[in-house]
């Protein structure tokens, strides 16, 4: 996640040698960007007013053990489950804020949650002007939500990804060419996207709209709902997701 956000601030035009990324594995990075292999690898007066944590929530500790003495103005978390009051007992940042990103902020469509228990306004600001560029900017208020939203829309451009494959695969079964199928769900997905993101109608009623009474939709659409069968197989899969979320936060503290 860290390298799609990194990308996504690139393409948006940010200045890449304001950028230091500490990273043991990494082979490469682009070009401009400052690439360290641990904190300790950068002088004293290097140490960055904002740190981005961008890595996996069992490796936090970890991390602490190597650079204990940050001290940034700004600390903003993208680990899923690890709560603020957990950061806060490890390192003094002036303020923490954690942020949930997915995928498509790579390319400025992204969607990224914010949560933060300071009140003031330049933390806020500060941290909107960082997420803006890569997408949506929600900000969410109870931080005990914030496994719920990771379940949404962190996790979600996978279950978007599995859908268009299943799409596709539906298309194939009814003799079309795999590759033209899944063409057709790829674009069919982006399209229904930007419409329902336009549109001041809910999902819900767009769906309704497509479908004539007796139509072939409507005829599709009754599968679909039949049941509730969609919508109780996404309930099932955002709490899988939420739950993991949960025992991921429980393993890091």
């Amino acid at each position: 996640m860290g390298g799609a956000m990194l990308r996504g601030w690139l393409h948006s035009g940010i200045d890449a040698t304001a950028i230091t990324v500490v990273d043991r594995g990494a082979t490469e990075i682009a070009a401009g960007v400052r690439l360290v292999r641990q904190v300790s690898d950068l002088p004293a007066a290097d140490h960055p007013d904002t740190l981005i944590l961008a890595i996996k929530p069992q490796q936090l500790r970890d991390f602490h053990a190597q650079a204990p003495d940050l001290a940034p103005a700004l600390l903003v978390s993208v680990l899923a489950g690890v709560e603020e009051a957990t950061l806060g007992a490890l390192w003094p940042a002036k303020a923490i804020v954690r942020a949930m990103p997915n995928l498509p902020v790579a390319i400025g469509k992204g969607v990224t949650a914010l949560h933060t228990t300071s009140v003031a306004a330049d933390v806020r600001d500060d941290a909107v002007a960082l997420m803006a560029p890569l997408g949506l900017v929600e900000w969410i208020g109870n931080e005990e939500l914030f496994d719920a939203v990771t379940a949404l829309s962190g996790c979600g451009p996978g279950f978007v990804f599995r859908f268009i494959d299943a799409l596709a695969a539906a298309g194939v079964s009814l003799g079309l060419p795999a590759d033209q199928a899944q063409r057709l769900a790829v674009a069919t997905v982006e399209g229904t996207g930007l419409m329902a993101a336009a549109a001041a109608e809910s999902a819900a009623t767009l769906a309704d709209r497509v479908a004539s009474p007796g139509g072939s939709t409507r005829e599709g659409l009754n599968v679909l709902d039949r049941d509730d069968t969609l919508k109780t197989l996404l309930r099932e899969t955002l709490a899988a997701s939420a739950r993991r979320n949960r025992e991921m936060a429980a393993a890091a503290r």
